[in-house]
């Protein structure tokens, strides 16, 4: 299973970004998928999450600026990026929770994408 992340950049503080994050490979069903970052000398923070049902979960600091979605059919997320401030400037990193065919049946595995760089300046 891979994520292919993209929409990262470099924006001026109050525009707006859209990451994508497409899963392939032998996935059986994609449970959660979300939105990490990681700022220079801080730790991986949760962004965003949403289920395969559609609930959303954010952090603090991005509500009501950042929205996720999902389209299942295609087996991406998407992250909408608003009123974008430098704090938010960090390596983003997608994550997905994917049901996977194995020998015995299926299981479940966490899988990152590659992160890409979001630059926020003032």
């Amino acid at each position: 299973v891979q994520l292919v992340e993209s929409g990262g950049g470099l924006v001026q503080a109050g525009g707006s970004l859209r990451l994508s994050c497409a899963a392939s490979g032998r996935i059986v069903d994609i449970n959660a998928m979300g939105w990490y970052r990681q700022a220079a000398g801080n730790q991986r923070e949760l962004v965003a999450n949403i289920t395969a049902g559609g609930s959303t979960n954010y952090a603090d600091s991005v509500k009501g600026r950042f929205t996720i979605s999902r389209d299942n059919a295609k087996n991406t997320a998407y992250l909408q990026m608003n009123s974008l401030k430098p704090e938010d400037t960090a390596i983003y990193y997608c994550n997905a929770v994917v049901v996977v065919v194995t020998i015995e049946g299926s299981t479940e595995y966490n899988y990152w994408g590659q992160g890409t760089q979001i630059t926020v300046y003032s």
